[in-house]
């Protein structure tokens, strides 16, 4: 224990002053920077310019006659940024001597072209009435739901759609039941049934029986 005793002396007296020069280096690099910023062709203040360290969330903005104050550090970029003019960056030097570094930023406005707007009249009502009967209304869910209820667009489901396996099962139980209800006996004839005589000719005027090749 002894011998650690003059090792230990000396990390205690080394340790504050280690602190003590990273606190100095810290606080050297700390930089007031201060300014105006101004248009470039009529040197006129600039309110509301936007100013942010890239890389950190931190910022503020001009006053309503262009002047600002931020703390940065020795290194930093600072961008200068608005919406109707370009946006300028400034590098804060390393080499810096002293706290404080101003700056008169000057800033280009920035032309945008918009697409071109064709502004016309009101229509006369005689144009209105018109236009207005020949504007084709798109279907809402009721009217869709009328056309695929209608008679013949059911009879096109019925030949394209194929059947589920509750509508197959449910076909071969009613043959199953139609053959044990005529079990031991001949089934009936529909040659001489009304009902399938009139269900015929009705498929006849519809087409059923036509060759679609």
């Amino acid at each position: 224990m002894k011998k650690f005793l003059p090792y230990t002396i000396v990390l205690l007296f080394l340790i504050p002053r280690t602190a003590k020069a990273q606190f100095e280096t810290v606080r050297d690099s700390v930089v007031q920077l201060y300014g105006i910023v101004m248009t470039a062709d009529s040197l006129v203040g600039i309110p509301a310019v936007s100013i942010s360290v890239k890389g950190q969330n931190r910022g503020t903005i001009t006053n309503d006659q262009g002047v600002f104050s931020i703390v940065v550090l020795k290194g930093d970029v600072v961008e200068f940024t608005h919406v109707s003019y370009k946006p300028k960056l400034v590098t804060i030097p390393r080499n810096l001597e002293g706290n404080q570094y101003s700056v008169v930023q000057l800033m280009v406005s920035d032309t945008v072209y918009l697409p071109m707007t064709i502004i016309k009249p009101r229509p006369t009502p005689e144009q209105f009435a018109r236009d207005f009967v020949n504007t084709k209304v798109p279907d809402d869910d009721i009217e869709i739901a009328r056309q695929n209820t209608s008679e013949a667009k059911r009879r096109i489901l019925m030949k394209t759609t194929s059947g589920d396996g509750g509508e197959a099962t449910s076909l071969q139980m009613r043959n199953i039941a139609t053959k044990a209800s005529y079990a031991g006996q001949a089934p009936p004839m529909n040659i001489f049934n009304p009902a399938a005589w009139a269900k015929f000719i009705e498929a006849w005027k519809r087409g059923d029986f036509k060759n679609k090749n």
